[in-house]
């Protein structure tokens, strides 16, 4: 199922079809994300882009976004790209901490966009992954509204650990 999802990942960056297919498929091995129908609307090597849709179901009690499902938004952005640049074959990535500071209520449609360069890749996972066996990222989202309004922004800390280092299997 793996080796389908980053394969699956590839052909979505360059197929509506695949990334589609790509969206169907993670609501069925994420069955936690369904209900709030998030939508991989870009993916490429180095950005990503979801949308958490205005609806019912994503909403708080003043009928705005919920700031967990935003939290959430920015958990799945960042974590969906990380694994696509990371082999999950030889590399377990757990999210250890999240930090979300809101600036703004959303009241329509929020994007959780999230980029890294070759440059930040190189820096923060290939050499450090290189002298030891795990690493702590932490990379910035942003998430905004469908009138470009900043809503929040979230600090992930994943820590990137090598499979054969960690002592709790699956």
């Amino acid at each position: 199922m793996r080796q389908y999802l980053l394969w699956l990942m590839n052909r979505a960056t360059h197929s509506g079809f695949h990334r589609w297919l790509l969206n169907l498929v993670l609501w069925k091995v994420i069955p936690f994300n369904r209900p709030h129908r998030f939508w991989i609307t870009r993916i490429q090597p180095g950005s990503i882009e979801i949308r958490m849709p205005y609806r019912r179901r994503n909403f708080n009690h003043i009928r705005g976004l919920h700031a967990c499902g935003l939290a959430t938004a920015a958990e799945y952005a960042t974590g969906l790209l990380l694994l696509m640049r990371v082999d999950p074959a030889r590399y377990r990535l757990i999210m250890q901490n999240l930090n979300v500071t809101y600036h703004y209520q959303a009241k329509t449609t929020a994007y959780a966009r999230f980029d890294i360069s070759e440059d930040w890749l190189v820096e923060n996972l290939v050499t450090p992954l290189q002298r030891e066996t795990s690493v702590l990222v932490k990379p910035n989202v942003s998430v905004f509204d469908q009138n470009d309004n900043l809503v929040c922004e979230a600090t992930l800390s994943w820590q990137v650990k090598d499979w054969q280092q960690v002592r709790t299997r699956v």
